[in-house]
Formats: structure tokens, sequence, C-alpha cells
């Protein structure tokens, strides 16, 4: 199966960009009649066919197409900072993408090594994934935005944040606490943890204090275990 994205996508015909249409025909090797899906990131997953094979502009056809395709039970928003070395922020991001993520959201936090990030790339490697995996839901990516200002936003479902600092109410496993089929947000903060006082301050407003288990892990790992967690709950409870 060959998956493309297409969040422009039009019925019943549609011309594929200049680069995907390249991909299709130059390195796929797609002809007239062959058929490939396209998706739009919001959950529709179509069946096409290969009706112009144009390297530079291929157009196909729907055939069929799939409203909400392997849709989730759950909402998930990861709102994680930054690692220092970027490579390593762009594996959680592929790795959670393909777990199942909603909306990523870039912290910067009173710890954070890195206050900035390229959008267009992580959103590149947000996309890559989505077609690997072949996901009809694309994650959003919200730009660096202050701990401060996030916490304080509302959202209707459960809040959480990861810290290996001292409780400050209770702090509970969170493959214990979440309910299957709850929308949820998770922080995880920098190598250097979260301060003391952005944890009161994320409690402060209606936050959760939870752990992911003993182990000491990098930011990174502890976001992909907590995407995992939740992909769990749901699986085992749903």
């Amino acid at each position: 199966m060959q998956l493309f994205y297409a969040p422009d996508i039009t019925l019943p015909q549609y011309t594929l960009s200049e680069e995907e249409s390249r991909h299709a025909i130059k390195v796929l090797r797609l002809s007239v009649g062959d058929c490939l899906h396209i998706t739009d990131g919001v959950g529709n997953m179509h069946l096409c066919r290969v009706v112009s094979d144009s390297a530079k502009h291929c157009v196909i056809e729907v055939v069929e197409s799939y409203a909400e395709f392997e849709k989730r039970p759950y909402r998930l928003t990861m709102a994680v900072a930054p690692t220092k070395n970027i490579d390593r922020f762009e594996w959680f991001l592929e790795k959670a993408t393909e777990i199942g993520v909603d909306n990523f959201v870039a912290l910067e936090t009173e710890h954070s090594e890195r206050r900035v990030i390229k959008l267009e790339r992580e959103m590149k490697v947000i996309t890559a994934a989505v077609k690997q995996s072949l996901k009809a839901y694309h994650p959003t990516l919200e730009d660096m935005t202050s701990f401060k200002n996030f916490v304080a936003r509302d959202f209707g479902g459960r809040k959480f944040i990861a810290h290996c600092g001292e409780t400050i109410v209770k702090k509970s496993y969170l493959a214990s606490t979440l309910k299957a089929g709850e929308e949820a947000v998770v922080l995880i903060g920098p190598e250097g943890d979260f301060s003391p006082e952005e944890v009161r301050l994320a409690v402060e407003h209606g936050f959760e204090e939870i752990t992911l288990g003993t182990q000491r892990l990098r930011t990174e790992t502890a976001a992909v275990m907590a995407v995992a967690m939740v992909a769990v709950v749901n699986s085992i409870n749903g």
C-alpha cells in the first residue's frame, strides 16, 4: 500500500504536487491504471487510480473513500520540551506519530536546553511517519510555547504532568489512573526536569502529577513511553 498525503485533495480527480508526482512516477514507477492511497490527514482515506502518469503533474481519480479510517477511541496531546540534540526530538515525533498522537506542542520550560525549532522541518518528519505507518490522521505541531501560557489554557480532558521531583499533592502511575476513551494532555519536561515552581503552577491549574515508572528516562524516551501507555490503556480497556 503506497500512501500519499494531500490535505487539499479534491474529488473525483486530483493532481499530485510536483514532488509527489515525481515520487509516484519516477521512484515507485506507477503508471496509468495503477492504484495508490491518499489521505487528507483528517481521517479520510482514498483509494485512487492513476489516470495521467506525468512525472510533474500526476493526475489520479478517486475510486473509493473511507471516512474515519482506523480512528482511535481517544485524543492525546503531548507537550514536550524539545531536546538539545534535535535528532532525539525528531525520533520522538516519528515514533509517537506511529503509535498515535493528535497534537504535539513544543514546550519551553525554565530548564529548556532548546528554545527554537524549525517547524517546517519537524512537520516533514511527522508527515513521513504518517505515510510510513499508513495513518489517515495527521497530527498537528505547535511551535515553541511557554510553559506558563500552556498550562493556563482551557482543556476539556485529563491533564497530566510527569516529573521526578517531590510530590506536591499525589503522584499516580499514568497507566493506572488513565481510563480508556479519556482525552488527555501529558507534559514531559527537559533533561533537567520541570522546576518545582512549574510543577506547582501546573497543579494549581488542575494538572495531575504522574510517574512513568521507577526508571530514569531521557526526555524523548519518557515521551514515547507515555504515548505507548495511553495506547495500551485504550487497547486493553477500550
